[in-house]
């Protein structure tokens, strides 16, 4: 019985651990109903449930197919042209749309390039964007002219355009910003005056500063940590330069052990090459130092005049200045 119980109570976990997953992967009726809707759901009813991404890219070109119409950025003349194809094999119109004075220029930094461009209601939407905190996005009509524009401050790199709405993203030097444009009155009268009609989000990164300021207002964990680096610091120097002292007194030191062994070896012969000429050649400095004799030297000095005969070479007259000698 206790095995068949054992069995049993076996079977039965295996059981649940084997449904239990495909329970999990149930939603009930209620969590279907209590799912918030999207953003996009909410704007269009007509998708169902479900989820909607949308990248943000930079579009280069882009091709208006009711209008035969292609949209294009020019990098090298800086500016945005509208191109319309009338035949299949021809185009014939070409309006161009400059997004900045580059002319005699050198402040590189300052200079708006475009970065995206769009199609909306009728109207070209191009977005314009230079290197130092400063951008613009342009609505321009079909014949090139701009009939609206606003300036952002920051480095904007993409947009794209929602039937309510259209949404800018840019970055700063220290991290991003998302700007949001309201289109309920049309692309044409979009506005930025930071009420309903827009909405920014600018998040900048804290400095290690400022996030050191706000952890540690007073400054002791600073000063603490500060002053322990210093001393660490000055107590690492302190044993390496009393190591490296300690290991150049022995290597001198061995080095005039082995030194000193050699020059004791030679010059001390041992008593089997002890000749008797170095006995003789001892015993006569002692003596004549004991009798203090030393060599009898010759007193006479003698001095010997050399005549020599005149010859130009040693003639002093020839070195004088004969400027001297002509002055009157």
């Amino acid at each position: 019985m206790n095995i068949v119980k054992k069995f049993m109570t076996a079977g039965f976990f295996a059981l649940m651990i084997c449904t239990a997953p495909l329970w999990a992967q149930q939603p009930g009726e209620d969590l279907l109903d209590t799912v918030p809707l999207t953003h996009f759901e909410n704007n269009n009813p007509q998708s169902g449930i479900g989820v909607d991404v949308t990248n943000l890219v930079s579009v280069p070109a882009c091709y208006v197919g009711n209008q035969d119409l292609f949209i294009v950025i020019d990098s090298i003349d800086n500016a945005v042209d509208l191109v319309f194809r009338r035949e299949m094999t021809s185009f014939d119109t070409t309006i161009r749309i400059p997004v900045d004075n580059v002319k005699g220029r050198h402040d590189l930094v300052n200079i708006m390039r475009p970065k995206s461009v769009g199609f909306c209601d009728g109207y070209v939407v191009f977005l314009a964007s230079a290197k130092k905190d400063s951008s613009y996005i342009a609505v321009a009509d079909m014949d090139g002219n701009i009939v609206n524009r606003i300036d952002m401050g920051c480095c904007s790199y993409a947009f794209q355009i929602f039937p309510d709405e259209l949404i800018v993203v840019g970055r700063n030097p220290l991290g991003y910003d998302i700007n949001v444009f309201d289109l309920t009155e049309g692309i044409a009268k979009i506005k930025r005056d930071n009420g309903i009609s827009s909405a920014s989000y600018h998040y900048h990164v804290a400095k290690q500063a400022d996030r050191i300021r706000e952890s540690d207002p007073i400054g002791i964990g600073l000063t603490v940590v500060a002053v322990s680096v210093v001393f660490l610091a000055l107590l690492c120097i302190s044993l390496i330069l009393k190591g490296y002292g300690k290991l150049i007194m022995k290597t001198q030191d061995r080095k005039a052990n082995k030194t000193a062994q050699v020059v004791a070896a030679a010059a001390t012969p041992s008593a089997s090459e002890t000749s008797g000429e170095i006995y003789a050649a001892i015993a006569t400095a002692i003596y004549l130092y004991d009798e203090e004799l030393h060599d009898e030297e010759d007193t006479i000095i003698t001095i010997q005049k050399v005549e020599r005969a005149w010859t130009p070479w040693n003639a002093k007259y020839y070195n004088m200045n004969h400027y001297f000698n002509n002055r009157k």
